[in-house]
């Protein structure tokens, strides 16, 4: 199973940033492969994306939320086999740490490379750098959820 953590520290509060988080159907908007995501319920979204010329297909099920500490998920059925939580981290009034930690099970030689070289992590440290420009340009969230979810 590879894995990959980035970090990054973002200035807007930390209820700025969760509040983004929450808001899963606009992550195309800041993450590069995604092509959409639609929310089916509280807890469960398909994912649409692409790497190179490769798409996939997968449900993600929200199994940990905690408003401003953290949103964790794992995969239930389709293309891809991951689980991953986003934590953040208020640093002061007008900055947080997110903390982006995915696993996953890479399928077929490409992954495997890709994985080894580190451009996942890679990756994941692009779309933090893309939240960060998109939230901090805005300055306030899209929208929010404040629900809790228990494992």
């Amino acid at each position: 199973m590879a894995q990959a953590i980035e970090t990054i520290d973002v200035e807007v509060p930390v209820r700025t940033a969760y509040d983004q988080w929450t808001q899963f159907e606009e992550f195309p908007k800041f993450l590069d492969e995604v092509e959409s995501i639609t929310q089916t319920t509280p807890i469960l979204t398909v994912w649409k994306v692409k790497v190179g010329p490769v798409e996939k297909t997968f449900e993600a099920e929200i199994t940990e939320q905690h408003p401003d500490e953290r949103v964790a998920w794992t995969s239930t059925g389709g293309e891809v086999d991951h689980a991953g939580v986003v934590t953040f981290h208020k640093l002061s009034d007008t900055e947080t740490r997110v903390t982006v930690q995915i696993d996953w099970t890479t399928d077929g030689i490409l992954e495997k490379l890709g994985a080894a070289i580190g451009s996942d992590g890679r990756a994941i440290k692009k779309d933090l750098a893309n939240f960060k420009q998109y939230i901090e340009s805005k300055g306030q969230a899209d929208g929010a959820w404040r629900g809790d979810v228990q494992a």
